[in-house]
């Protein structure tokens, strides 16, 4: 089976909507490692606000979150620096990735290699 990268940028500042894309992402990753896949969840954009909310026990993908933890890639840098979501990914253990170095950025979550080497990406 291909590897899969899902990216979650949707915002939890956006509602319900921002909600059912995370819950989307993290479910889809769970389904693929069930089904015996290789996947990757990165937070980038807005999205890296994310781990700071789902790690706190009474928040409602705490749990899938737990499931699929061992499967996160991570934070895009430049995303935590842009939307003030690092020290709390920090905080949360999440690895910082700055693999994309585009210039006036601290780095970002890198798309290149995933593609080039023929992993399918997921956005949410």
């Amino acid at each position: 089976m291909n590897k899969t990268a899902i990216f979650i940028l949707s915002d939890p500042k956006n509602g319900e909507e921002a909600l059912g894309r995370a819950f989307n992402g993290l479910a889809a990753a769970y389904d693929i490692k069930q089904s015996g896949g290789d996947v990757s969840i990165t937070f980038q954009g807005t999205g890296t606000r994310w781990p700071a909310l789902i790690a706190q026990v009474d928040h409602p993908l705490h749990g899938l979150y737990n499931l699929v933890k061992g499967s996160i890639a991570g934070v895009s840098c430049g995303c935590a620096d842009v939307f003030g979501a690092k020290e709390d990914a920090e905080t949360c253990g999440m690895p910082i990735l700055s693999e994309n170095l585009v210039p006036g950025t601290t780095g970002l979550a890198g798309l290149g290699k995933l593609v080039k080497f023929g992993t399918t990406v997921i956005t949410f």
